[in-house]
């Protein structure tokens, strides 16, 4: 797939601010600082499209971004550490579950886990969450560059060891960087073949 267009649509709390036309929506979700946003903009092809920022739980609202006027792009906040309170945790966590839950043009929710470390307990607790709802999604392991490929082999190995004590079948899983655009390819692929089914 080849994206021609990428415009911010609108940002919400709540899905009934959504952008009111209603296309497919595909959507972007991971823990603080898992490079969520350097991904979207390297995927879109654009260096601000997505705020990025060194400090973990920036994005608090749902952004939609208009996608060759046919689809949506949508960047949720992150789940698990943020620097704020308990209330405001527990707020961006309710801006996620409404989302999640409740958009029905939500096809399919990427969701973002650093390549460098074991799928944790929160990113298990909420793959869970996500089962319990019956929301699809594939898995998108972050900064592929920054380990050679026999250790990144052994850590996908681990993650796969790791999900299988869970799930009895595994969602798709795509490796990718927003340095090298490793991934941009299969992912945007992917989205246009779901597209197409849709």
């Amino acid at each position: 797939m080849k994206i021609s267009g990428a415009t911010f649509a609108g940002s919400s709390t709540r899905v009934s601010q959504k952008p009111k036309r209603r296309l497919p929506e595909f959507a972007f979700i991971g823990r603080s600082n898992v490079g969520k946003s350097s991904l979207i903009n390297s995927l879109c092809g654009s260096k601000k499209l997505a705020m990025t920022s060194a400090t973990p739980g920036k994005t608090k609202v749902v952004n939609h971004f208009l996608i060759n006027d046919s689809w949506y792009l949508v960047d949720l906040p992150g789940y698990g550490y943020a620097r704020t309170d308990r209330k405001g945790r527990e707020e961006i966590a309710a801006v996620i579950r409404d989302y999640i839950t409740r958009s029905e043009e939500l096809r399919l929710l990427f969701v973002l886990i650093d390549s460098r470390h074991d799928i944790g307990a929160i990113d298990l607790d909420f793959l869970a969450e996500l089962g319990e709802h019956r929301i699809p999604f594939a898995l998108i392991l972050t900064k592929c560059d920054k380990q050679g490929p026999n250790v990144l082999a052994a850590q996908l190995e681990r993650d796969r060891e790791i999900l299988l004590q869970q799930w009895e079948e595994l969602p798709p899983v795509f490796c990718a960087s927003s340095q090298t655009h490793a991934g941009r390819e299969e992912i945007l692929g992917y989205i246009e073949t779901l597209l197409q089914t849709t």
